[in-house]
């Protein structure tokens, strides 16, 4: 079985925001819609006073809550563990965004730039009309994971097919894979540390998994 996931070493993300505008750019978010954004936790009391920094997005849950309030069906988990939005089905109800508990997902009632001056050519590229009144999110980079496949590629191997905010990251803490295939990457790196999922008493089963520290 496939099912993709996202492993985010927190010894190593400085913080930078790189993955968050690498995500912004590959789908041409509007002003304020962040799909990857990086939280910066300060933690402790002075003068012992620490920093983490934890990259956040749609945790493309084993059991999807935003799924299971869909009353269009819109919302659907694919095969190997991508949960998607059918945006021809979407009746932008929200219920979805009100029903993860990750904060996750966006609804945009209208186009927005970046600039006053007009679009860049990067957001008419990628605009897409369909997505607007209905609800958006991480797609984990569908679009390149299915391209790079049909082309014998290996997602979170292969650049061409793998997320674009996994690409981006400067410090090597996001990494991408099949976390259902003990011999992956996900999983040897998985293997040898300790890691935790966001609000994992809930049972959603988050795929997006925390490194804080080396197996001892």
């Amino acid at each position: 079985m496939t099912k993709y996931g996202i492993v985010a070493d927190l010894r190593r993300c400085v913080g930078c925001q790189t993955c968050t505008a690498a995500c912004r750019h590959a789908n041409a978010t509007p002003p304020g819609v962040q799909w990857r954004k990086v939280l910066d936790i300060e933690t402790g009391e002075y003068p012992d006073v620490q920093r983490t920094f934890l990259p956040v997005g749609c945790m493309h849950c084993d059991d999807p809550p935003c799924m299971h309030v869909c009353p269009s069906t819109a919302t659907r988990k694919r095969d190997d563990g991508i949960v998607v939005i059918l945006y021809e089905l979407c009746i932008g109800c929200a219920y979805c965004a009100v029903a993860c508990p990750y904060q996750a997902r966006f609804k945009i009632q209208e186009r927005t730039l970046a600039y006053v001056e007009g679009a860049t050519k990067n957001e008419d590229t990628r605009f897409d009309p369909a997505m607007l009144g209905v609800a958006q999110k991480c797609t984990f980079c569908v679009d390149r994971i299915d391209d790079g496949l049909a082309k014998g590629l290996k997602p979170g191997v292969d650049p061409e097919a793998t997320p674009a905010c996994v690409n981006s990251c400067i410090a090597g803490a996001l990494h991408f894979g099949n976390v259902d295939d003990k011999d992956s990457n996900v999983s040897r790196y998985l293997a040898k540390t300790e890691w935790s999922r966001m609000h994992e008493e809930l049972e959603t089963g988050p795929n997006i998994y925390y490194v804080w520290d080396e197996k001892r």
